[in-house]
């Protein structure tokens, strides 16, 4: 698909690398998450690290992630510490950051952004807290002006949190209308209501990790109403590659295959895969 679309590679802006007691921590989550689903959810790439850069390289991926997240106060910093040297040791990786609402958070956000992070991920499922927080109000002003794009987990799937939904992320929004937000799995499973944010500012983006693949289908269709303005935002450069993985339940190409039988054709393919998210973190166009 990379050489037919005539694109140097893929940039997945959703992949997941955090310190490896925390990510088998993930990893049992996903092992009992069936009842919340109803259905399993088997790591397909339950690899070594190493070994999880090598396949990213192996599938055409030239950037990536390393999407990691806090699950209560404390954590971090240090999380931020492991992520800017494992960006500073594996090429292609985006300098990845996280925050969580604390009294230090602005002085490790501020040394975040000072230090190069490229890319925050915020996750208000698992963090459990209000992305209005008032101890989150002064870094939110700085990653808006540093234009540092924050993927954020804010829809309610697979199961819903006190602070998902469009409703406070919106509220975000309305005193920061620059932030760059990038929303994760497309906002899963309320499609709608993110694409309305999306085209209410320019800065949201949505990314594809999950969505259209027979798995979430199965519990989260994406309408089929929305198609018109999913190829409109892909073309506008407002649809970004995610996959979520190592995290996922089938094989990486199956993200893939399920963006492009969505027939939106092959330009929106292409801006989709690689254009749209190297314009974003002004990557140089590798091969």
């Amino acid at each position: 698909m990379i050489r037919r679309l005539g694109i140097p590679g893929l940039v997945d802006v959703h992949t997941h690398f955090m310190p490896q007691n925390v990510l088998d921590k993930v990893w049992a989550y996903f092992d009992a998450v069936g009842p919340l689903t109803g259905m399993e959810w088997p790591i397909t790439y339950r690899e070594e690290e190493d070994r999880r850069v090598a396949l990213l390289r192996e599938f055409g991926v030239l950037a990536f992630t390393s999407m990691l997240y806090p699950h209560k106060a404390g954590m971090a910093r240090w999380l931020n510490s492991w992520a800017a040297d494992f960006a500073a040791r594996t090429p292609g990786c985006l300098h990845t950051a996280t925050l969580y609402p604390e009294a230090e958070t602005g002085a490790y956000v501020r040394h975040a952004l000072d230090s190069g992070a490229r890319v925050l991920k915020v996750h208000l499922q698992v963090g459990g807290f209000d992305p209005n927080d008032a101890l989150l109000e002064p870094s939110w002003g700085e990653i808006a002006e540093a234009r540092v794009p924050v993927v954020i987990h804010c829809g309610s799937g697979p199961a819903p949190g006190k602070f998902t939904g469009p409703g406070p992320v919106g509220r975000l929004l309305s005193r920061h209308p620059r932030l760059r937000l990038i929303v994760a799995h497309m906002g899963m499973p309320e499609y709608a209501d993110f694409l309305d944010l999306a085209e209410r500012y320019e800065g949201v983006h949505l990314d594809t990790t999950m969505a259209f693949t027979d798995f979430s289908e199965r519990f989260a269709p994406f309408p089929a109403g929305e198609l018109p303005r999913l190829r409109d935002l892909g073309l506008g450069g407002r649809i970004l590659l995610g996959s979520d993985f190592p995290n996922i339940p089938y094989p990486y190409v199956h993200q893939l295959d399920s963006l492009e039988r969505l027939g939106l054709g092959e330009e929106w393919l292409r801006r989709v895969l690689h254009d749209n998210a190297a314009g974003l973190f002004d990557l140089p166009r590798l091969s």
